[in-house]
């Protein structure tokens, strides 16, 4: 089982969020095991004014100050969100989005466990395809909560990331979502795989006004 280990994150921010892209999220559910391919990163440093840890140490934002590979969880509008510590204090990464992932761990069956973990506001089941769309529905799709994870190491017997050896081809790079005005919002520190990108919290590719510093890179990083 080709666990991610803590050492994955002991690099710098942005370089593990476009590596992390392709990984699978373990959770293990009553049982049974749910599973989504992370499509969506954003990476968060210290010293730039979007992150958490610019505000300052406190007991809530101890992970980021902890070694790399310590789970951080916060609320977003209420709602559970996933991040990872990497290298230097305060720098993590945000898990933006993710798209149900089935295997011989996961089968297809499992998307109906999700879809009751996460249906629409409605009640009706969420489509699969939109259960991971964003890093509030990701959490609740895998059953994530701040109060069971985070600033807690990941576990290979309920949660876990997983390298399967893929790797996308091309790589979106531009500006993160939800950064106010004067809080670095220009940084292009957000990383999609350009193949899911019609899945990703918001797909930059079909916006009216493409940002000017959007990049595609070569997936393959160093």
């Amino acid at each position: 089982m080709p666990v991610i280990k803590p050492s994955f994150f002991n690099r710098d921010t942005c370089l593990v969020a476009q590596q992390l892209l392709g990984k699978i999220i373990r959770r293990k559910y009553r049982g049974q095991w749910l599973s989504a391919r992370i499509i969506e990163t954003e990476a968060y440093y210290l010293k730039e004014k979007g992150s958490h840890a610019s505000l300052g140490y406190t007991k809530k934002r101890k992970a980021l100050f902890m070694p790399a590979g310590t789970i951080y969880m916060y609320y977003a509008r209420g709602k559970d969100s996933l991040n990872i510590s990497c290298k230097g204090k305060g720098n993590a990464v945000l898990i933006k989005a993710g798209f149900p992932f089935f295997d011989h761990r996961s089968r297809p069956a499992v998307s109906k466990i999700m879809q009751q973990l996460n249906p629409t506001i409605s009640g009706e089941p969420r489509p699969v395809e939109k259960l991971c769309s964003g890093q509030t529905l990701l959490c609740k799709s895998l059953d994530l909560a701040v109060e069971d994870w985070d600033q807690q190491q990941f576990d290979t017997d309920h949660f876990y990331l997983e390298d399967i050896n893929t790797t996308p081809e091309k790589i979106i790079q531009t500006t993160r979502l939800g950064i106010p005005a004067g809080r670095d919002q220009h940084l292009p520190y957000r990383f999609i795989d350009f193949d899911f990108a019609k899945f990703c919290t918001s797909n930059p590719l079909t916006k009216r006004s493409i940002d000017k510093n959007l990049k595609i890179l070569n997936g393959t990083t160093e």
